[in-house]
C-alpha cells in the first residue's frame, strides 16, 4: 500500500493533498530501527506492506494507522448529532479533521455517530466508518442495553419505578415500551436501562408515568461504560477490549 494511499485512508485528503503534504516533507513515520524515532518520508509512492500498527506524524500531528474508526466521546449538552446542525453546535466539530474526512466507499463522508443524543443529553456517544458495526449497534433486535442517568423534576416513588418496568404506552406506539432495568438511586436520580431507541424516549416514558426529565446521561452502552476519565468533549479510540464490551 502506497504511503499516499494510506494517508487518503486515514482522512488526511484527497490522494493529491496527501502527496502534496509527503513530498513537502510534512509526513514522517516510525522506525525502531537503527535507532527509534520518526522519520521523514519524501516518497508518496513509498510502498508499505502491512500498515497496521504504522505510526504517522503529519504536521506535527501524531495519528496510529486504523482500517477502521471506532472512537467514543462524551457528548457535552448543548451539541447536536448532526453534521448540519439547525440551533447547537455539531458534534463532529469536537472530532480532528482526520476522523471527519476519512473516505467511506470512495466518498468522504467520516465517522457516523451511532444512533443519537438529544442536544441536552449528555454521555457516552460511539462513532465509526464500518456500516456493519453501526448497523449492528443500533439494530433493535440486538437488544443492546442503554444505561441513562436520570434526574427528575419530582420525587421518584415505587409505582412510577413499577410502571416503568411494566411498560407504558407512547403517543405514537400502541404497544407498551417498557424498561430492562430501573432503579431509583435517590429522590430525584433514576437509573434507567433500555433496549430500544425510539424519539425522546426516556422523556416521553417519564412523561407518562407523571414526571419529568430534567437531566440525562448516558453512561453505559453494553458492558462498555463511560470512562471517569473522558472529560465533556473529549474523544478515545476504542480498544479491543472496549469493542468486545460492545457484543451481544
Amino acid at each position: 500500500m502506497q504511503l499516499q494511499d494510506i494517508l487518503y485512508s486515514q482522512g488526511f485528503g484527497i490522494r493529491r493533498v496527501c502527496s502534496g503534504l509527503i513530498q513537502q516533507g510534512h509526513v514522517e513515520i516510525w522506525q525502531d530501527e537503527p535507532a527509534p524515532g520518526f522519520v521523514g518520508v519524501l516518497d508518496s509512492t513509498r510502498e508499505i506492506d502491512d500498515p497496521t500498527g504504522l505510526r504517522l506524524r503529519v504536521q506535527g500531528t501524531e495519528w496510529l494507522y486504523q482500517a477502521k474508526a471506532y472512537v467514543m466521546l462524551h457528548k457535552p449538552a448543548g451539541t447536536e448529532c448532526s453534521q448540519k446542525p439547525s440551533t447547537y453546535p455539531s458534534i463532529y466539530t469536537l472530532l480532528p479533521a482526520p476522523l471527519r474526512q476519512r473516505p467511506v466507499k470512495g466518498a468522504v463522508q467520516g465517522v457516523q455517530a451511532v444512533g443519537r443524543l438529544d442536544q441536552d443529553t449528555t454521555g457516552l456517544l460511539l462513532l465509526s466508518d464500518d456500516g456493519q458495526f453501526i448497523h449492528r449497534l443500533s439494530s433493535p433486535k440486538k437488544h443492546l442495553p442503554k444505561v441513562y442517568e436520570v434526574r427528575t423534576k419530582h420525587p421518584l416513588d415505587a409505582q412510577q419505578i413499577d410502571r416503568l418496568l411494566a411498560g407504558v404506552v407512547l403517543d405514537d406506539d400502541p404497544k407498551p415500551v417498557a424498561a430492562a432495568a430501573c432503579t431509583a438511586v435517590d429522590t430525584h436520580h433514576l437509573q434507567l436501562t433500555l433496549t430500544q431507541g425510539k424519539y425522546h424516549q426516556v422523556k416521553r416514558m417519564l412523561a407518562a408515568v407523571g414526571n419529568r426529565v430534567e437531566g440525562l446521561h448516558r453512561s453505559r452502552i453494553g458492558r462498555l461504560e463511560l470512562p471517569a476519565d473522558l472529560a465533556p468533549g473529549q474523544w478515545r479510540w476504542l480498544s479491543a477490549e472496549d469493542l468486545e464490551n460492545l457484543r451481544p
